[in-house]
């Protein structure tokens, strides 16, 4: 039964906006690195749900043809797509919801975010809704605990060196989830194409951590990753040819760097080795990618994980050398070795990481005294 119902049929749910979303604590990281390493043991032991024929699939997406017949259909321009992201979580979860978001690069002009987001709530057992919530911040720091949770097993624990590719949301959230697990940090280096984002960017470390001493603007992919301890590339990137992706070449790298890559890369083929621990956030997600779309896959879903996929089906890649965080954070697999060996995170996005994280907000919210009551029903006309 919900949380927030009586045994009648009556059905109250909560209307979350984004303001009542961060008093919440949809902002606080720290939190949300902590409910994501809880989330990340369930999905070793299977206690979870999502999309497809394995479970782990990333959700239902609709797309639009670069040409249609209908004069009011849209076309296939960037980011131009609607999608559902449904799944369960048991543990101390044990609910259900579904992220929904239309997305459009051109509503930049408009003045809004790229995509627009809401996730509905659900109690596991009656399908009743217990919460509609505002999810662009959701989405955001659940996206961005998850680098944490990986720097938080397989970065350094003295890692001082930051390099980002991209001051978008994604490097805001990702740089505050290392900041909340790797507290010796004090320097930071950033690569950005637009002068305004940079700037909005960079004045935000400024105000969010002053511990950070050391900052420094840099134009290459190179310097991105020279000298770091941790590096993430958080950038927009158009899809469909690998040659349009970043590319990280072996050289660069500092022994005992921990890349954690929540967008398009592509590394060089001497990461291969066995030198170079390649970890999933979660396996099961990347072979359901690997069901829906064709090869090479790496084209078309830009991530680090796809790469190694299609490098195993190309006969590159030994599968046996590719691990999951999942097993790491339970304990059934080592987390870091030694202070030299590098470690590659690939993150995916996962709907059990918004219901992990919408779950959590809900009952703060409950707890608080915060959010709209809305009714459903005092009974049901149809039954």
């Amino acid at each position: 039964m919900p949380e927030n119902a009586s045994s009648s049929a009556a059905i109250d749910f909560i209307y979350l906006n984004e303001a009542q979303m961060i008093e919440a604590g949809v902002t606080d990281m720290a939190s949300c690195v902590d409910t994501m390493e809880e989330m990340f043991a369930l999905l070793h032991r299977g206690d979870y749900r999502m999309p497809g024929a394995n479970n782990s699939s990333h959700g239902s997406m609709i797309t639009f043809p670069d040409d249609s017949p209908f004069p009011d259909m849209p076309k296939n321009t960037a980011d131009r797509r609607f999608m559902a992201m449904p799944a369960y979580l048991g543990g101390n979860f044990g609910t259900s919801g579904v992220k929904w978001y239309g997305s459009n690069i051109a509503n930049r002009e408009r003045g809004l975010p790229r995509s627009i987001l809401m996730f509905i709530l659900n109690d596991t057992d009656t399908g009743a809704p217990l919460a509609f919530m505002s999810a662009n911040l959701l989405s955001a720091y659940r996206t961005g605990a998850i680098p944490g949770v990986g720097a938080r097993h397989l970065a350094r624990h003295d890692s001082r060196v930051v390099g980002i590719c991209g001051p978008g949301v994604m490097a805001r959230t990702s740089l505050s989830a290392f900041m909340a697990t790797c507290p010796a940090i004090d320097t930071l280096k950033v690569k950005g194409r637009g002068e305004k984002s940079l700037k909005g960017f960079l004045e935000w470390v400024a105000e969010t951590f002053p511990q950070i001493t050391t900052v420094e603007t840099v134009t290459t992919d190179e310097e991105v990753v020279r000298d770091c301890d941790i590096v993430s590339f958080c950038q927009a990137s158009q899809t469909g040819d690998v040659s349009f992706y970043p590319r990280i070449e072996r050289e660069w790298v500092k022994p005992g760097a921990f890349f954690a890559m929540p967008a398009a890369v592509n590394f060089a083929d001497e990461f291969l080795g066995a030198d170079v621990r390649k970890v999933f956030d979660n396996t099961g997600l990347y072979e359901a990618w690997m069901e829906e779309v064709p090869r090479p896959a790496h084209n078309i879903i830009p991530l680090a994980g796809v790469q190694w996929l299609d490098q195993v089906e190309q006969g590159k890649l030994d599968p046996t050398s590719l691990e999951d965080l999942g097993a790491i954070v339970a304990g059934d697999s080592v987390a870091r070795r030694n202070e030299d060996e590098i470690i590659i995170l690939s993150v995916g996005g996962m709907p059990v990481e918004d219901v992990a994280w919408g779950t959590q907000i809900y009952r703060n919210a409950i707890k608080l005294g915060i959010g709209t009551k809305l009714n459903l029903w005092d009974q049901p006309a149809l039954r």
